[in-house]
């Protein structure tokens, strides 16, 4: 089995393993106590705190360890927000932040506070100016991610730091990511970030917070880790953290170098074996171990079901592989395709040999599964294969099982001026259905003909203007009909 999720969770690194359990043996104890059991416990405790500042790049004063990188954003930014409550309520983030974040501005929200989200580019990458236009004198705290962790985009933390430092409002960096490849460039005030990403133990995060920053924490006081994480020290799990970040690092420059090249590979080559595919995310400014891509035509849930049957764990930000049915948040801020996206970041010490046995796996798994939601035969594959004139040529094709029917717009309804219009109704159809029925009919409608998608799928938003960007055809917007959405699509070539 290949496991290609390490930025869910990195598999434990040996070190760490190692670290853990010499420490089970000496760090039980309680390292507030003075004698000799308690004394060795703080010992290892502070060790590991020199050794994880260290890393970060901040005095050891500075870090506190918490139950886990959520906790410690929601600990850095409650604290931060509190502490300069005089100067105003106003947060700002950027719309690709993870959720622990997004979970902390809403919770501001709630409570009165103001929030503003900066929008993102198809890369995924904040504008540096757009990010220093947000902060205005009651600005409170600006949160930024140093990468992000669906698609690898790396954002610019230095330059958000240097506007935040010149407005007087410090920067939160969520360095979860990150953090193992290298320290986080910038002047921050802030960063938080987890173990278990860098092949530590689960259940250990980090947060540093630079001298000078107000900070109150929040909830009742306690004695431990500076008043900033309530609770008993995880001690061996802490020491094996912050060993394994240091044993990380030390492998970090050779391991990327080797990393990037498969992921490039992959990059390359997907669009290559796979027709319809779109690789999303910045192809320079990147981590170097993580690459998504998404696929027309294809049912997320079903796709990795499907690679994990082969020996490949992979995760996804397709809805229909989430219990909400709505698209990733970072795929819907980006504007990318979401239908049958795949996310794969390799773990250190992957082999090659994994890698391409993926790449020789995946378009028979893509095949397979278009194959059964229709999307194989007829219209949709000819025009995968022979472009939009084909399309034209194919006719209707076959339907797999509930799909929809194209019918002519009611009288009047056409645009001024278009040949031609049908509609498909997909309402009640989860995705890809609804993409790969607007596929099937756009060759019935001449040049200059349109076709009205219906849908009540929240991934259509993000998917039908996706398909006309990758299918040469004009997305001309979407407005509200009784139960769902109509999606208009102009037919150009």
């Amino acid at each position: 089995m290949s496991y290609f999720d390490a930025a869910s969770s990195a598999p434990l690194h040996p070190v760490a393993r190692q670290a853990l359990q010499a420490s089970l043996d000496e760090g039980w104890a309680d390292p507030a106590r003075l004698y000799r059991e308690g004394r060795r416990a703080r010992l290892l405790l502070d060790a590991a705190r020199e050794a994880a500042a260290d890393a970060v790049g901040c005095r050891p004063d500075e870090l506190v360890f918490t139950s886990s990188g959520t906790r410690a954003v929601h600990s850095g930014i409650a604290g931060a927000l509190s502490g300069r409550r005089r100067v105003g309520s106003h947060l700002v983030v950027s719309s690709v932040e993870h959720s622990s974040v997004l979970h902390s501005a809403a919770a501001h929200e709630a409570g009165g506070g103001s929030v503003t989200e900066v929008p993102v580019g198809r890369t995924g990458a904040v504008d540096s100016g757009a990010y220093a236009a947000a902060l205005t004198p009651g600005t409170a705290l600006a949160c930024l991610q140093s990468a992000n962790h669906e698609t690898g985009t790396e954002q610019p933390v230095a330059e958000a730091a240097a506007a935040c430092r010149a407005a007087g409002v410090p920067l939160l960096v969520d360095a979860a990511q990150s953090l193992g490849w290298g320290p986080v460039d910038g002047d921050w005030s802030l960063l938080a970030a987890s173990a278990h990403k860098w092949g530590g133990p689960a259940g250990v995060g980090l947060l540093a917070v630079r001298k000078g920053v107000r900070f109150v924490p929040q909830g009742p006081a306690d004695e431990r880790e500076s008043g900033r994480a309530a609770g008993f020290e995880n001690v061996p799990a802490i020491v094996a953290a912050a060993t394994s970040l240091r044993a990380v690092r030390a492998e970090a420059a050779a391991e990327a170098v080797r990393l990037r090249g498969l992921v490039d590979r992959i990059r390359a080559s997907v669009g290559e074996l796979v027709p319809d595919v779109e690789v999303v995310g910045d192809p320079v400014r990147r981590l170097p171990h993580l690459v998504t891509f998404s696929c027309l035509y294809v049912d997320g849930e079903t796709l990795l079901h499907e690679l994990d049957v082969a020996g490949f764990s992979v995760s996804s930000g397709s809805s229909c592989t989430s219990s909400t049915l709505t698209p990733s948040h970072v795929l819907r801020a980006m504007g990318v395709l979401s239908e049958g996206n795949v996310r794969v970041s390799l773990p250190l010490g992957v082999a090659d040999a994994e890698v391409d046995r993926f790449l020789e796996v995946l378009p028979g798994v893509v095949g397979s599964v278009r194959e059964r939601l229709g999307a194989g035969t007829g219209p949709v594959a000819a025009s995968r294969g022979r472009g939009a004139k084909a399309e034209a040529e194919a006719g209707a094709g076959a339907e797999p099982e509930g799909a929809t029917t194209a019918e002519p717009a009611a009288p009047g309804s056409a645009a001024p001026g278009s040949a031609a219009e049908l509609v498909v109704d997909a309402l009640g159809k989860r995705c890809p259905i609804p993409v790969i029925e607007l596929a099937k009919v756009i060759g019935d409608v001449p040049v200059g003909g349109a076709v009205t998608v219906l849908s009540d799928d929240e991934a259509a938003r993000l998917d039908v203007p996706a398909w006309c960007e990758m299918r040469g055809q004009g997305y001309e917007g979407a407005h509200p009909v009784d139960g769902g959405t109509a999606f208009r699509v102009r037919r150009v070539s």
